[in-house]
Parts: structure tokens; C-alpha cells; sequence
């Protein structure tokens, strides 16, 4: 399969930062690597070939980004509140950059999918989350999206945004961005096997909250023999793509 790489100089993070396209045509998805990979991670894991008869037949096209994890959600040693900021100065960058860069290449209106799985579904979280009026949905497989867990703890105004368990719980039942989310797709998916301990806890308190909140959404939570890996994640996006391309919103 044909793959585009642009390298392009990023004002928020003061560094080039790498987007590998796949496909030429269909419902755009802006992919999320998962902890500290970058835009590759999806091609070296094999998740690209998973899905390549979606891809050639035209149906999706995928925008894969690069992260800056190592230096924010990983750097345990570093100043907390300085991890927040470049937390955010990716946020931004996702919004004021990559998602202009998408409609550029599809020169079209049509909103793109956030996806990610692992921290990648916790960037697509919080991207979709804040920002729902730029994205069609999103898929989030196995995510932590409680920040406080990568942080040990600490949670300021800035990191606050970056944590869905802290912001949508404390929403109020009227808060504009509501409305918006019952106009989309959202897929949260959790295994109950190996190393998805944290991800369960985060994503019912999620679940929890966008019930209490009137949120439509699928909260999907698979067998105990599935684990926090690539063979699974492999086998739900396929399933959700399905779901999307030709079942419809559920």
C-alpha cells in the first residue's frame, strides 16, 4: 500500500512533526499513536494492513501523527506542570494544524474520526472531547483517560482539560458542547483481560458520567480473554469500521 509522508514544521511545539497518509478517498480518520510512537506506529504494528481492504476500496483514509508522549504523559522525572504545558501545545497543534492539514488533502468539508487505541484513545479522547464540532466521532480503544494516573496524582487548570474523568463529570446537564456530542459517533472499547485495569476503571467513570449527563455514546466492554494488545485492537477497529460504514449510528 502507497504511503505519503509530509514533514512539516509545527508553530505550536517548535518542531517538524511527521503525518503519514494512507488512502486517496473516503471518510477520513486522524490516528493517534499509542504511548510515545510516533507516526509509524500503526504501519510497524501491522493495524495498516488489518485494515487495507477499507482503505483500497476507498471506503477510509488515514492521517497518522506523530506524538510528543516521551516528553509529556512519560517523563515521570519532569516538571509536572511543564509536561501539562506541552500536553496542551499538542492539543493545539492536533487542532489548529492537523485538522486544517486534513481538509487541505481531502478538499472537502468532510469532518474526519478521531482514533487511537491505548494512549492514542486517550489523545482522541480528549481532541474529540473538547473540540466535537471539528470531528464525526471517534474511537477510543483501551484508553487511561484519566491524566492524574500518568502525572502521579498532580492536576492543575491546564491538565484538568486533559483529563475527561475531571472534565466531563463535572460538566453541567446544560453545557453547549452536549448537543453536539449526541450529533456524533462515539466508541469507547475496553477488553477485560490483561494490563486493561486502569482503562476499565477510567472508561466507567466515563461511562458513569456521560449516562448522568445525557451523553449518547457506545461504552463496548469485550470478554476477559481480551487483552491490552494489537491482536485485539485489530479485531475491534474492524468491527467498528463495519459498524460505521454500514450499520449506521447506534
Amino acid at each position: 500500500m502507497q504511503e505519503k509522508v509530509v514533514v512539516e514544521y509545527s508553530k505550536n511545539l517548535d518542531r517538524d512533526m511527521t503525518i503519514r497518509m494512507y488512502g486517496n478517498k473516503g471518510i477520513p480518520f486522524l490516528v493517534f499513536p499509542t504511548q510515545d510512537s510516533m507516526s509509524d506506529n500503526f504501519a510497524n504494528f501491522g493495524m495498516i494492513d488489518a485494515i487495507a481492504d477499507f482503505i483500497d476500496s476507498g471506503k477510509i483514509r488515514l492521517f497518522c501523527v506523530d506524538s510528543v508522549d516521551k516528553e509529556s504523559w512519560s517523563d515521570s522525572d519532569g516538571d509536572k506542570a511543564y509536561r501539562a504545558q506541552l500536553q496542551e501545545k499538542y492539543y493545539r497543534y492536533i487542532i489548529d494544524e492537523v485538522i486544517p492539514f486534513i481538509h487541505k488533502k481531502t478538499r472537502s468539508k468532510k469532518l474526519p474520526y478521531a482514533l487511537g487505541c491505548s494512549m492514542g484513545a486517550n489523545h482522541a479522547s480528549i481532541c474529540f472531547l473538547r473540540s466535537p464540532e471539528l470531528f464525526a466521532g471517534m474511537i477510543g480503544l483501551s484508553g487511561v483517560y484519566d491524566a492524574t494516573y500518568f502525572w502521579d496524582g498532580y492536576c492543575d487548570d491546564v491538565l484538568y482539560f486533559n483529563s475527561p474523568t475531571a472534565f466531563i463529570p463535572n460538566m453541567s446537564n446544560d453545557h453547549p458542547l452536549i448537543p453536539v456530542y449526541n450529533e456524533k459517533t462515539i466508541i469507547f472499547c475496553m477488553g477485560q483481560g490483561q494490563w486493561e485495569e486502569e482503562g476499565l476503571r477510567t472508561q466507567r467513570e466515563l461511562d458513569k458520567a456521560f449516562k448522568e449527563k445525557g451523553i449518547k455514546a457506545w461504552f463496548d466492554y469485550w470478554g476477559y480473554d481480551v487483552n491490552h494488545d494489537w491482536p485485539w485492537w485489530k479485531k475491534q477497529l474492524r468491527y467498528y469500521l463495519m459498524h460505521i460504514l454500514y450499520e449506521g449510528e447506534k
